[in-house]
């Protein structure tokens, strides 16, 4: 573990000394920036801490984490705004969407990227190299945060969780020094962080590795929502039957009249299938030949890719939306839960629900791939996904209605992925892991930071 501890100062124990320690801004409620700044991804979930620092590097990390230990608050980082907030009162908000260097060895195969990085740069800057980082199901997310959360990407049965690639972290711990740790030296920081995500510091930079891969073969099948039953049945007995090089997803989408969607698509309730082949293209289209013929098609768009434009499989909304969203493990698919779900979130149901998914698991996620960490969720087969809109006449039905989504798979729930798991209590958080993780968890928290100024998730 490589430690660097700036000039000792007096920490900044007022606004106007923290101003003055930092590049960035440092913004308060009454400000005229203030709500610019904690702008995100879901609009719903908007944090209102009592003092945000717009971190431009490193140092300014350590001055806000400084502060906030000198004046009793509590600390939180945010990127893009796809992950949780920091609830209730006296907390400081560091964001990092100015830290966006990014430094590619196209030799090593290696990335290095700042913490305000998206997945959409990283991909940019690695395409021209034939290269490619385990991007997830959108790359319009913060790099940092996707990673320590595990980072499940369409390719991820190949390859593991995301977080199996990472090589080192930059992270500021609650003293407020910057350290830098590594798998080699067994660091249990190291392993705390790819993983538990919350409650060790605030990561300001991380170095993963790269893949050959320039190309898949990919898309997604759009099917009539009448034939939801037939659709999900059929890929439900044909999901388990694909070779680790090939990835999928199911989702009933009640999608928006938005023109930007293609003309079949708008206003529609559509079954789309997901698919992803890292090998030959012609193997691809035969092992995806049965769920082609499972219903009435509305639209395709499968074929050979480029990696970079991986964002078209999924098809995920790229800009900010309001949302209420939960997400577990499950341990097997029967024909009961297709119908339990269909029966809660089917055509036939009014609702709120934007995107009810399913994910295939399994293949190399199971077991981390070389760097050890502490990422939840490994043991489950499939992930299962709610999203309402908590907007228009069904607004006040969106809680209730991802709920129920949940309860209908209870009976075959065994965990959550901690990048899907959503906004609920954090006295649930903890049985994402096992027991022996959770503990290790919670002591090398306490152990870093004992006064508890991080957000955390165990």
């Amino acid at each position: 573990m490589t430690v660097t501890t700036p000039d000792e100062h007096v920490p900044p124990t007022d606004i106007a000394d923290l101003a003055a320690a930092v590049r960035g801004p440092v913004l308060t409620p009454t400000d005229a920036a203030y709500a610019e700044e904690l702008a995100g991804f879901n609009v719903a979930n908007q944090p209102r801490p009592d003092v945000v620092v717009g971190a431009t590097c490193a140092d300014d990390v350590v001055a806000a984490v400084r502060h906030a230990r000198a004046t009793g608050l509590r600390v939180g980082a945010r990127a893009t705004g796809h992950g949780p907030v920091l609830e209730g009162d006296r907390h400081l908000t560091v964001t990092t969407s100015r830290m966006t260097d990014i430094t590619i060895d196209p030799v090593a195969k290696t990335a290095r990227v700042g913490a305000g990085v998206r997945w959409r740069d990283v991909v940019a800057a690695t395409a021209p190299h034939g290269l490619t980082g385990l991007v997830g199901s959108s790359s319009s997310v913060g790099v940092v945060g996707y990673l320590l959360g595990g980072g499940l990407s369409p390719l991820g049965r190949q390859y593991g969780f995301a977080a199996d690639h990472v090589l080192r972290i930059e992270v500021v711990t609650a003293d407020g020094v910057l350290r830098t740790v590594d798998a080699s030296a067994g660091s249990d920081l190291f392993w705390a962080l790819l993983g538990g995500r919350d409650g060790c510091g605030i990561v300001t930079a991380i170095e993963f590795g790269l893949l050959d891969l320039a190309t898949v073969y990919g898309g997604g099948i759009f099917f009539a929502g009448a034939s939801a039953a037939q659709v999900l049945h059929a890929w439900r007995r044909w999901a388990p039957t694909l070779p680790v090089e090939a990835g999928t997803s199911v989702a009933v989408l009640r999608l928006p009249p938005d023109p930007q969607l293609p003309p079949p698509l708008q206003g529609q309730i559509a079954v789309h299938v997901r698919f992803t082949f890292t090998g030959d293209p012609a193997i691809g289209a035969q092992i995806l030949a049965p769920m082609r013929a499972a219903g009435p098609i509305l639209l395709e768009n499968v074929d050979v890719m480029p990696v970079a434009a991986l964002d078209a499989v999924h098809m995920d909304p790229p800009g900010p939306m309001p949302s209420i969203e939960r997400g577990v493990t499950v341990s097997a698919l029967p024909p009961d839960a297709v119908d339990a779900l269909l029966a809660v979130a089917g055509p036939h149901v009014a609702s709120p629900l934007a995107i009810v998914e399913i994910r295939l698991l399994g293949g190399r996620l199971r077991a981390p791939q070389g760097v050890p960490n502490s990422v939840p969720g490994r043991g489950g087969s499939y992930a299962v996904l709610a999203i309402a809109v908590p907007a228009g006449p069904l607004a006040a039905e969106a809680a209730p209605h991802v709920a129920a989504v949940n309860d209908a798979v209870a009976p075959w729930t065994d965990g959550a992925l901690l990048n899907f798991v959503g906004r609920v209590p954090a006295v649930e958080l903890p049985a994402l892991w096992s027991a022996d993780d959770r503990d290790r968890l919670a002591e090398i928290r306490r152990r870093h930071d004992p006064a508890g100024i991080f957000a955390r998730s165990v």
